[in-house]
């Protein structure tokens, strides 16, 4: 006689569902445990009961078995890592690259190009867009002059500073290049207040004796007139 199949589904019979858990969990192990002889594999099981009582079985260590389980999905995890950085960065990189594309495109359109598929509205939200731009550019050109003007007074100070003391040491130079004659002037009246009189008197005659080449002192030689020397001396 066939043995009829049973419909899998929650038995709601409490008593029923306890039988038949406890005849499922015996033949489970024991079907586990074949398959870890067959195959000389390491097969663990952990079962909770409806109850909430743990049943549990391995060939090995059920500790053991845990532990490298743990770490087998920690390795696995650690694989797939970078296939999902590397989404999250080629997610990235078509985000800017997108960017990118609509900032050119609006930075041509700025310039005046590519404005065909531009409607009225935003033609004039393009204007308001440069109108905007130009003002802040005429800003900073004005900071920028004033800046430079107000360097250039500056240094121009700087240099009418300069010049007033190039033009008073100038002046100085010239005061002191006065004075020198004067100076050496005094200091040769000094030197000549040593000299005697009578020396002076000496050079005097000397310096004012007749020349050599004097017709009066040929006229005087032929006459056998005396005059007077350097040494006061015929």
């Amino acid at each position: 006689m066939a043995r009829e199949k049973i419909k899998i589904k929650k038995i709601d019979n409490v008593t029923a569902r306890q039988v038949t858990f406890s005849k499922r969990r015996r033949g489970l192990f024991k079907k586990a445990s074949e398959l870890a002889v067959l195959c000389d594999a390491e097969v663990g099981l952990i079962v909770f009961s409806s109850t909430g009582k743990l049943f549990e079985f391995c060939n090995s260590s059920t500790k053991d078995m845990i532990t490298r389980y743990n770490q087998y999905s920690h390795a696995i995890n650690q694989q797939d890592r970078p296939s999902l950085e590397l989404q999250l960065e080629n997610g990235n990189n078509c985000k800017l690259s997108k960017e990118v594309a609509e900032r050119t495109q609006q930075l041509r359109r700025m310039k005046g190009e590519d404005l065909q598929g531009l409607n009225l509205q935003e033609l004039q939200q393009l204007e308001k867009l440069l109108e905007k731009g130009l003002g802040r550019v005429i800003d900073a050109k004005e900071n920028r002059l004033m800046s430079e003007i107000t360097a250039l007074q500056k240094k121009g100070m700087e240099l009418e500073e300069e010049n007033k003391k190039l033009k008073q040491k100038t002046g100085m130079l010239c005061r002191g290049i006065t004075q020198v004659p004067a100076v050496e002037s005094s200091d040769i009246g000094i030197q000549e207040e040593g000299i005697s009189s009578d020396s002076m008197t000496n050079v005097y005659s000397c310096s004012s004796g007749p020349p050599l080449d004097d017709d009066s002192s040929d006229t005087s030689l032929k006459l056998g007139l005396p005059y007077s020397s350097c040494n006061g001396k015929l």
